[in-house]
């Protein structure tokens, strides 16, 4: 799902504290954005799955709602203080957001955090062991059993369409949580996300036809330069489908929209995040 080849070298710090992520915010004049995620609620949870207890983040706006639900799968280093900030952030725009961790099966989120550099041999080689225990069943599974804890929220709005977003591996996660509960979701946004065109039968773009929803994919500049083809495959798809779909290449590297990413590209970060908040508010009524 996500190449060691794009990634080796990429990453450098993937920790983010609250401070680093306001000095983050203000430098990018964000401010206002930082201040309104402080009226946010956040929730660690426990979702009750086929194979377990995932552990997750649940935010929501402070006050009663309903507002429209979103599932955020992080990427390779998983939940971490990034992405609770990432989930902030996006519930501060009026939407319950679960965050989950992805290898709730192999080890905590905490644990994966702690115990996984992915700047060195060993880091990575146990990330991607921790990603080798996730079936595309156990996936289809985990995405049918987070809508239905997002829908058991009194917050939640189960009258409106959900949204679901993935980086990196998240993508093809993405992908597989449209189609495992297409009747909920109402966009899928993936951001840098990798391997969503293979030449498997289990490929993710394959996937399309059976989703109901409109796509934001929005493309790395070296991840597109390593498989050219791969966004030709994915707008020919989608166009095969009917589906409402924006692919895009832009000018930043694989891991782009994450703060605390030696890549992270504070400009094309927020076109991004601009795209998915117009995606969001079209689609999730």
């Amino acid at each position: 799902m996500c190449d060691n080849e794009i990634n080796q070298g990429i990453i450098e710090d993937w920790s983010l504290t609250r401070r680093t992520f306001v000095a983050l915010s203000a430098a990018a004049g964000l401010t206002s954005a930082a201040c309104a995620a402080e009226n946010v609620v956040e929730t660690d949870v426990t979702v009750k799955t086929p194979d377990g207890q995932a552990d997750a983040a649940l935010f929501h706006p402070a006050g009663k709602g309903p507002w429209p639900a979103v599932l955020m799968w992080p990427d390779i280093m998983g939940l971490r203080p990034v992405f609770r900030e990432m989930g902030r952030r996006l519930a501060a725009q009026g939407y319950v957001v679960l965050v989950p961790n992805p290898f709730y099966r192999s080890a905590t989120a905490t644990a994966v955090s702690a115990g996984a550099d992915f700047s060195t041999p060993e880091g990575r080689q146990k990330l991607f062991g921790y990603r080798g225990a996730m079936t595309d069943e156990g996936v289809d599974k985990d995405s049918k059993a987070y809508l239905a804890f997002l829908d058991a929220q009194p917050q939640t709005d189960k009258k409106r369409k959900a949204g679901v977003q993935g980086y990196c591996m998240g993508g093809p996660l993405s992908f597989r949580t449209g189609a495992a509960v297409a009747n909920r979701i109402g966009a899928v946004a993936t951001f840098h996300g990798g391997g969503l065109t293979t030449d498997q039968p289990n490929s993710p773009h394959l996937l399309i036809p059976k989703m109901n929803a409109a796509f934001l994919i929005c493309v790395a500049r070296n991840d597109d330069a390593r498989d050219p083809k791969s966004k030709d495959i994915l707008k020919a798809a989608f166009a095969a489908a009917r589906k409402d779909a924006t692919v895009e290449v832009y000018p930043g590297d694989h891991g782009w929209c994450v703060p605390g990413s030696q890549v992270y590209d504070q400009a094309a970060a927020e076109k991004a995040w601009a795209e998915l908040t117009k995606l969001y508010k079209a689609k999730l009524a």
